[in-house]
């Protein structure tokens, strides 16, 4: 009895850019999420401007006159 010989399969995939490109894409998504969580953890951590309307008002109000009697 004679068997046909077996013809052996490469181990790799068939289109092997298609795996490299899908590798580089999930690299470049994990490096931007780490990067956004690591600005937010950082910006967390800074005081924010008061940005209430009565500080505004304080902030953009005209200088308070000085007394007459203060100019030389």
């Amino acid at each position: 009895m004679h068997m046909p010989p077996q013809r052996i399969h490469p181990a790799s995939p068939r289109n092997p850019l298609r795996r490299l490109s899908a590798e580089l894409v999930l690299i470049v998504i994990a490096k931007l999420v780490l990067l956004s969580l690591l600005g937010w953890y950082v910006s967390t951590h800074y005081p924010h401007a008061d940005t209430r309307p009565a500080a505004v008002e304080r902030l953009l109000a005209p200088a308070a006159h000085t007394p007459s009697e203060a100019k030389p």
